[in-house]
């Protein structure tokens, strides 16, 4: 599954230990799958269905009852025990992939920051559990970089998301700048909205940036990689003029190889 699913940069790299990698795969697998089951079903009623299922699948495969058979929790039943996992934050996820069944406006930044905060920042603190056992600065580096990634992600499919009547844009920014969100047309009022965005992203990324020097060097290459890579997405919507609405902005494979070089060697 990591390396068959399209994401903006691999899922667990050359630059990763040996030994982390099939973590970092099952991991992986267990956030597509449980996506899948939200975004890739037609009907809402039977996501949710399908979500309290693999829930209550999850509560098992921690809890340590009979054995699973579905491949992922198999797999994770095994990596949970043998790095000490906490449930919580594979719990956390499923709260955002329910919410994406029943809202598609966020009115206020906080309101957007909070739905991140179960959309993104688990993600980071399974990846420095599978590590080490992190202090609560480094939580909150983590937490800064797996935000500024999900917004960076949020404001380059701006078109995607509108087409499936989906809009993370805030109201209130929408409205302090005159774009109406329910019409999105490329104007100067929309990429000034953008651009605040894309800075706003960029100032979270850059307030994490500490938790490099911090983390072990098993996965310091990766989480320097994670950083670079949001930085670099949100650089491509700048580049385009933040007119997200005419084309997705995409990470070049030359910039990728300099982010890996770069990463590898710097």
């Amino acid at each position: 599954m990591a390396k068959t699913h399209y994401e903006n940069f691999t899922v667990a790299s050359f630059l990763l230990s040996k030994r982390l990698r099939q973590p970092f795969h099952v991991v992986y697998a267990y956030c597509r799958w449980s996506d899948d089951l939200a975004d890739e079903i037609d009907e809402s009623g039977e996501s949710l269905r399908l979500l309290d299922w693999w829930e209550r699948e999850l509560d098992r495969c921690f809890d340590g009852e009979e054995p699973q058979t579905h491949p992922v929790y198999v797999a994770l039943r095994e990596i949970a025990r043998k790095f000490g996992l906490s449930k919580q934050p594979f719990a956390d996820l499923l709260v955002a992939f329910r919410r994406d069944q029943t809202q598609s406006r966020y009115e206020t930044m906080e309101e957007l920051l909070d739905y991140c905060r179960y959309s993104a920042d688990p993600v980071g603190r399974i990846v420095l559990q599978l590590a080490y056992r992190p202090s609560e600065q480094e939580l909150q580096w983590s937490d800064a970089i797996c935000t500024g990634l999900q917004l960076a992600n949020h404001w380059q499919d701006v078109a995607r998301d509108a087409a499936i009547g989906r809009c993370y844009i805030p109201g209130a920014v929408a409205s302090r700048f005159g774009v109406d969100r329910e019409h999105l047309v490329e104007t100067d009022d929309f990429r000034h909205t953008m651009q605040f965005l894309v800075d706003d992203a960029r100032s979270r990324l850059r307030f994490g940036e500490p938790l490099i020097n911090f983390v072990p060097k098993l996965i310091r290459r990766e989480i320097t990689l994670f950083q670079r890579g949001g930085l670099a997405v949100l650089d491509a919507i700048e580049k385009i003029r933040f007119n997200v609405l005419r084309q997705r902005p995409v990470v070049s494979h030359w910039t990728k190889l300099r982010l890996l070089l770069g990463t590898l060697f710097g």
